[in-house]
């Protein structure tokens, strides 16, 4: 019994991720931005503890990691594309600029799969990351709404069919690019090794706590800032 508990429990938790995504999507294209947000940040946890199970109970396969994969596609890359795509419906200018500009949207599922199938094959992020996770980049995108929804400052600029396009097309080279990013994958205690994701997670606790949902595009720069930090400090360390 518990060697059956120890093979399936990550993969279980994997399609509770998928199935967030899933409902998410239908909430999405019912005009519903905020539940489907929500959904994202469910499936971003669910997405965290499949890993920390698989950690924890030593159970990891090549099924679960091409099922971690096929549930990130829907979460962390149909849905963020499905959110953006009614974001551009509700755009007040959409309609005097192009009645196919909304289709741009997902481009993030595109080169969400194309992030994917780069880091499956890609033997150099075993321990970090080469570009933005799907995770970051659809955390990020679940935001906005919640951000229009509290901002109303922040709304007309966001609800606007030109920002919405240079966010995606920002969002899309991250996906895909060479970025070394830091995993948040704490492999022991030590203070000195782990000092940025400490940081990391601090300052995005103090974020949060006091802007809510408007902290998290910040949060994502500073993972990125702090990650390219990490990255010169450790290059500059090694002999040569």
């Amino acid at each position: 019994m518990k060697r059956r508990v120890r093979k399936h429990l990550p993969n279980t938790i994997t399609c509770a991720n998928l199935f967030s995504g899933c409902i998410g999507i239908v909430f999405a294209f019912q005009g519903n931005l905020l539940i489907a947000s929500y959904a994202i940040f469910l499936a971003a946890i669910f997405d965290f503890f499949d890993g920390f199970a698989s950690r924890v109970l030593n159970s990891y396969s090549f099924i679960g990691k091409d099922l971690d994969s096929l549930a990130d596609m829907v979460s962390f890359g149909f849905l963020p594309s499905a959110i953006l795509y009614e974001l551009f419906l509700k755009a007040p200018q959409i309609n005097h600029v192009s009645d196919y500009l909304c289709y741009v949207a997902f481009l993030i599922t595109v080169f969400s799969a194309l992030r994917l199938a780069k880091f499956n094959n890609d033997t150099r992020q075993s321990d970090s990351f080469i570009g933005l996770p799907t995770p970051a980049n659809a955390i990020f995108i679940a935001s906005l709404p919640l951000i229009i929804e509290q901002y109303e400052v922040l709304a007309r600029f966001i609800l606007n069919p030109y920002t919405l396009t240079v966010l995606i097309v920002i969002m899309c080279t991250l996906l895909v690019s060479e970025l070394p990013l830091m995993s948040l994958k704490f492999k022991n205690r030590d203070f000195n090794k782990n000092i940025f994701r400490y940081l990391l997670l601090m300052f995005s606790a103090i974020l949060i706590l006091f802007f809510k949902f408007v902290a998290v595009p910040v949060v994502i720069f500073m993972y990125i800032t702090l990650s390219l930090i990490q990255t010169k400090i450790t290059n500059d360390k090694v002999p040569g």
